[in-house]
């Protein structure tokens, strides 16, 4: 893969600038945080390119990836579209010879994922996720506490949950076709938190769901996402990890993410995190804050892959562990039973 002298010699845009979480102005801010250029933006509603012309004075901008591939020298693109489009959109940058970042998840099917990897060996470009969570606070945290310190011993599940009673509002994200369904937005996330923390090959998916409940109220009808979507993953190891994202829950379980082990459990939660500590025969409850977010360390680290040849952290390999159980999930749930994992 081809290197950059420095830093800012890595001319970088973006396909997305849309209105949700002004991710477009977040993701060229870090990457000029970096030391990087924004050169580009790519955006099909006409009102938002010019809101990226007043964030940043002098840059280009394009309503189609067609056009910027074809005019701009910007050589790392971040792909900040909906679900459904990241493959498509990757590969055709990946071919035209650019590094590309897909926002999480970097795609809905294994497959999307093996093409996009295949077109990046072949082109000789990065291919990895918008995986900035890899450094929030929490998880970091939790992998200092739990793997270094062994503070509830061994891991034996991992138990992840989100949810709530409400109905889904009508955006892409509740359409199955486009997110992928329940599971992929937050569960994504959920799921890099927790192959942190279990290092083993992953053996075995089962996947549940329940639809209907919402359906008949959405703008998507029967496209819309699934009530509630869960999983089981098994590891060549033993341990297993669970997800659920809900809608339909009127009893949310407290926390995101649940670590049980040998001598205690540990609990992620969005402010703070507690562990139970068996010592004894009491156990001791500790609660205490997460730490900060340190985000900016992805884009810090592409910059060091891009420039100085260090490993980089969310490799295309990686970031297909949680979508590859995502994948297997779905496909279990409509058919009923169990699939083995075909990538560890």
């Amino acid at each position: 893969m081809p290197h950059f002298p420095k830093a800012s010699d890595i001319k970088v845009g973006v396909v997305g600038y849309g209105g949700a979480f002004n991710m477009g102005r977040a993701h060229l801010l870090q990457m000029k945080a970096a030391g990087m250029t924004p050169v580009a933006v790519t955006e099909v509603d006409a009102a938002r390119l010019k809101v990226a012309e007043v964030d940043f004075p002098g840059i280009e901008t394009y309503s189609t990836v067609e056009a910027m591939l074809k005019k701009s020298k910007v050589n790392l693109i971040a792909l900040i579209t909906p679900h459904n489009t990241h493959a498509p959109l990757a590969v055709k940058c990946l071919k035209a010879g650019r590094h590309v970042v897909c926002e999480k998840p970097l795609a809905i099917t294994t497959v999307e994922v093996n093409a996009m990897m295949a077109a990046a060996k072949k082109s000789g470009v990065m291919l990895s996720t918008y995986h900035n969570r890899h450094w929030d606070g929490r998880i970091l945290e939790a992998v200092r506490r739990i793997k270094k310190e062994k503070a509830i011993g061994s891991i034996v599940r991992i138990e992840c949950h989100m949810g709530g009673y409400r109905q889904p509002g009508d955006w892409w994200r509740t359409s199955r076709t486009i997110s992928g369904g329940i599971l992929y937005d937050w569960g994504v996330h959920l799921l890099e938190y927790s192959l942190q923390l279990i290092d083993a090959e992953i053996t075995e998916v089962t996947g549940f769901c329940h639809h209907g409940h919402w359906a008949p109220l959405t703008a998507w009808k029967k496209d819309s996402n699934e009530d509630e979507g869960f999983l089981v993953a098994r590891f060549k190891n033993g341990q297993w990890l669970t997800l659920m994202i809900s809608s339909i829950d009127s009893k949310a379980k407290e926390g995101w993410v649940e670590i049980t082990g040998t001598k205690g459990t540990y609990l992620i939660d969005g402010d703070h995190s507690k562990t139970y500590v068996h010592d004894n025969g009491h156990i001791t409850t500790t609660q205490f804050p997460n730490p900060p977010d340190e985000g900016q360390r992805y884009y810090d680290n592409v910059r060091d892959h891009l420039v100085k040849g260090k490993p980089l952290v969310i490799t295309a390999e990686w970031s297909r562990r949680p979508i590859h159980i995502l994948d297997l999930a779905v496909r279990s749930a409509k058919l009923g039973k169990s699939l083995p994992a075909q990538h560890s």
